[in-house]
């Protein structure tokens, strides 16, 4: 399946749940801590399956987020990307670091 698919699959699916409404929007939040400690904890155990399925969690609950904000899922990644496209840094203890952060310290 091409990604803009399963996008509006998850879309779908959201609506005819009733997850669109903007009200739920914090719930939304709530779950996705919860997802990202799954992720994280399928991450520390070398849990490859469940890390996976974490991440594809993610990603729908952020869709569903967006949906509720009512802002587009692509659109927001795009706008993530030109943000960090031309972002200049260096890696320190395994993490990524800005230059703008890098002269703060």
């Amino acid at each position: 399946m091409i990604y803009t698919d399963t996008v509006s699959e998850v879309d779908r699916w959201a609506r005819e749940r009733g997850l669109d409404r903007p009200s739920n929007s914090s719930n939304q939040i709530i779950k996705l801590m919860e997802e990202v400690g799954e992720l994280s904890a399928a991450y520390n155990k070398g849990q490859q399956n469940k890390v996976i399925d974490s991440i594809g969690d993610i990603q729908i609950v952020l869709i569903i987020l967006c949906m509720q904000l009512g802002l587009g899922y692509q659109m927001s990644l795009d706008e993530a990307y030109k943000q960090i496209k031309y972002r200049k840094g260096k890696m320190i203890n395994g993490s990524f670091v800005k230059d703008e952060d890098l002269e703060e310290r």
